[in-house]
C-alpha cells in the first residue's frame, strides 16, 4: 500500500506515475486530488458521453489491477482515436476527485496528450465485451492476452511467487546457482527429453551446399588428377635442368594449388556420396554418430536442475536452482506443459525431516507473501476465477502440514474405496494418481499432507535406500486443489548403493561418473526437492489449465513466439 501522504511521484526510468501509486493507497487516490500527472497505459473500455463532447476511458498500466477513469474532451484529441479498447494513451492532466455517488475516488482530467497508439476496433482480437473473454480464445493470441485482466493479474502473483521464493530462500542462507539447460544425463529416468543436436542443420546445409555446388564427375577428378601430374612433371624437369629459384619456387606453387583443388574435389565427392547414403546425417555401424554432433555426444533439455545443483550443494552448503526445465511428453492435459519452470533447493547435512520442514516452511511462506503483498489482485482472482482462493491461501498458511508414510496413505485409501469410487487401483506399491492425492487434501484432512517412505520401484535412482530396503526417504507434499506440489528426498550418498541403483533402473553409468563423483569423493548427507512453480499458481489462484499461468505455454503442437 502506497504512503498516503506521498505525492504521485513518476517512474525513475520512465515518463509516467504508475496507476498503482495512484490507486494502490489507502484512501483509493483521493489525497492525490489538485496534483497533475502524467500516465500511460491501454484502454481496457472506453465511452462518449454529452452528446460526443467527451469520452471516459479506462485505462490500465498494468501495474495494479485497477482501472484509472481517464476523462478526455473533444477540443483536445479526436474522440474516435482513443476511445478504443487497446488503445495506448499516454496522457497529462489534472487528478480530481468524481461527483458523489460513483465508484471512482478519482479521476485524471486530460490536459494534454502526448501519443496515441490507435487501434483498429473491427479487427482487434481482444474486443470490448460484458462477458469475459475464454482463456482457450487467448491462447491463439498470447501476443496480446497480458493485456486482459485475468492474465495480467495472473502475471503479477506469478511475478511476486518468484520474489518470495528467492527472498525466502535468501533469507535461510541459500546460493542461488544457474544450472545448465543443455545436459547429457536424464535425472528422471523417464526417457522423455528434448534432443539438442545440430545434426539435421548440418545435414540441410550439405544439401543446399550440394545444390548449389554439385559434386566433382569422374571426368572432373580425373582431369584434376592429370593436372597434378603434369605439373609434378614440370616441377621435377625446372629441378633437373638446374632452372632459377624463382622459377623453381613458381613452378611449385602451381603444383600446390593443383594439389588443393584435387583435395576439394575428393572432399566435395566423398561429401555427395554420405549424403546419398546417409541423408546427409553421418552414421556408424547403422546408427547415428554423435560425435560428429556439436557437443560430440548426445545433448538433451534438461528436465531438472537437480544433479546439477547437487554438485554446489557437495560445497557451498546450502543451494538452489529456479529455471526453466523441458519434457517431451506428448500431453494434452490441463496440467502438463512441454516448458515449466522448477524451484529446487538443495540441503547438504540434511536428511527427509528438515527436507519435510523446509518444504512445509516454503509453501506457506510463498501463501502469506500473496496474502500480504498480492491481496489486491488475489481479490480480482476470487471475483473471476475462483471465490475460495483466499481462504485456501489463508488455510495453508497457517496450518501444519499432515504427515503420513506411503504405507499409512494407501491404508486410509484403501478404506476409503470402500465406500468411494476411485477411477485407479489403490494397493501398496502404486504411484498414487491425482485423485487419491486431492482425498487426502481436500477430504481426509482438509489441508495439505506430506507423505513419505515410497517403494523404491516408482521412485528415482538418486533417491535414499531406507533400512527396510523396499522404501525410499521420498516425500511429496500434497495440497487441495492441484494434488502433488512438491517432491522430494534426501539422496542416497553411498557410491555403492546408488551405482546399483542406476544399474537397477536400466541407465548406463558413463553418463553419470560425474555424479558418482559426488559419493567418491567427500560424500555427504544431502537432501532436496522442486516445486512446480506453475502448479503453484494453480493451487494459489485456482486456475484450471496450466497453460494459462505461464506467459508463453508450449505444448504438442503449439510453440508461438
Amino acid at each position: 500500500m502506497t504512503d498516503d501522504s506521498a505525492a504521485a511521484e513518476e517512474s525513475k526510468f520512465s515518463q509516467r506515475v504508475k496507476i498503482q501509486s495512484i490507486l494502490g493507497r489507502s484512501d483509493k487516490g483521493a489525497g492525490l486530488a489538485g496534483q497533475k500527472v502524467r500516465i500511460g497505459g491501454w484502454v481496457r473500455s472506453g465511452r462518449e458521453a454529452d452528446k460526443g463532447k467527451m469520452v471516459f476511458l479506462e485505462v490500465n498500466d498494468g501495474s495494479c489491477p485497477g482501472n484509472l477513469q481517464v476523462i478526455v474532451h473533444a477540443e483536445i484529441q479526436k474522440l474516435s482515436d482513443v476511445v478504443a479498447t487497446g488503445t495506448c494513451v499516454h496522457v497529462f492532466g489534472l487528478l480530481k476527485e468524481p461527483p458523489r455517488g460513483v465508484k471512482q475516488r478519482i479521476e485524471l482530467h486530460v490536459e494534454e496528450v502526448i501519443f496515441v497508439g490507435k487501434v483498429d476496433a473491427a479487427k482487434y482480437p481482444l474486443p470490448k465485451t460484458r462477458f469475459k473473454l475464454p482463456l482457450e480464445h487467448l491462447r491463439d493470441v498470447v501476443h496480446l492476452r497480458p493485456r486482459t485482466q485475468v492474465i495480467s493479474t495472473i502475471a503479477r502473483i506469478r511475478n511476486a511467487l518468484a520474489f518470495a521464493t528467492h527472498t525466502f530462500f535468501q533469507q535461510h542462507g541459500f546460493v542461488y546457482v544457474n544450472t545448465p539447460i543443455i545436459t547429457t544425463s536424464d535425472c528422471e529416468g523417464a526417457g522423455e527429453m528434448f534432443q539438442v543436436t545440430t545434426i539435421l542443420n548440418d545435414a540441410e546445409k550439405l544439401e543446399k551446399e550440394l545444390k548449389e555446388h554439385p559434386a566433382p564427375s569422374e571426368a572432373d577428378i580425373s582431369a584434376s588428377e592429370l593436372a597434378l601430374k603434369e605439373k609434378g612433371d614440370a616441377v621435377a624437369q625446372l629441378k633437373s635442368a638446374k632452372a632459377s629459384k624463382s622459377e623453381i619456387t613458381a613452378a611449385v606453387a602451381e603444383l600446390t594449388k593443383a594439389k588443393e583443388n584435387l583435395s576439394k574435389l575428393h572432399e566435395r565427392s566423398k561429401l555427395s556420396e554420405r549424403s546419398r547414403l546417409t541423408a546427409g546425417i553421418p552414421k556408424r555401424d547403422g546408427k547415428i554418430d554423435y560425435t560428429e554432433d556439436f557437443f560430440a555426444r548426445q545433448a538433451f533439455l534438461t528436465v531438472s536442475g537437480q544433479l546439477q545443483v547437487e554438485t554446489y550443494a557437495c560445497a557451498l552448503g546450502d543451494v538452489y536452482t529456479f529455471g526453466p526445465t523441458f519434457r517431451a511428453e506428448h500431453s494434452h492435459t490441463s496440467r502438463h506443459l512441454a516448458e515449466f519452470w522448477m524451484v529446487e533447493p538443495e540441503i547438504a547435512f540434511a536428511d527427509i525431516n528438515d527436507d519435510m520442514n523446509c518444504a512445509e516452511s516454503y509453501v506457506r511462506f510463498l501463501c502469506q507473501w500473496l496474502l500480504d503483498r498480492c491481496f489486491d489482485d488475489m481479490e480480482v482472482i476470487v471475483e473471476l476465477i475462483d471465490k475460495t482462493a483466499i481462504e485456501r491461501l489463508e488455510m495453508v498458511a497457517s496450518t501444519q502440514f499432515h504427515r503420513i508414510t506411503y504405507t499409512e496413505a494407501v491404508a486410509i485409501l484403501e478404506e476409503a474405496s470402500k465406500v468411494k469410487r476411485f477411477e485407479n487401483k489403490v494397493e501398496w506399491g502404486i504411484d498414487l494418481a491425482s485423485e487419491h492425492e486431492r482425498f487426502l487434501t481436500e477430504e481426509k484432512f482438509k489441508s495439505p499432507v506430506i507423505v513419505y517412505n515410497y517403494p523404491k520401484e516408482i521412485k528415482a535412482f538418486y533417491m535414499k535406500v531406507n533400512e527396510d530396503n523396499k522404501t525410499v526417504a521420498a516425500m511429496d507434499v500434497l495440497v487441495p486443489k492441484v494434488g502433488e506440489l512438491i517432491g522430494g528426498s534426501q539422496r542416497e550418498e553411498n557410491y555403492e548403493v546408488i551405482k546399483d541403483r542406476i544399474l537397477e533402473m536400466g541407465l548406463p553409468l558413463e553418463p553419470y561418473e560425474w555424479y558418482l563423483d559426488l559419493r567418491r569423493y567427500g560424500t555427504v548427507k544431502h537432501s532436496g526437492f522442486g516445486l512446480g512453480f506453475e502448479r503453484m499458481i494453480l493451487f494459489a489462484t485456482g486456475m484450471d489449465n496450466i497453460r494459462d499461468v505461464i506467459p508463453f505455454p508450449r505444448y504438442p503442437g503449439k510453440a508461438d513466439l
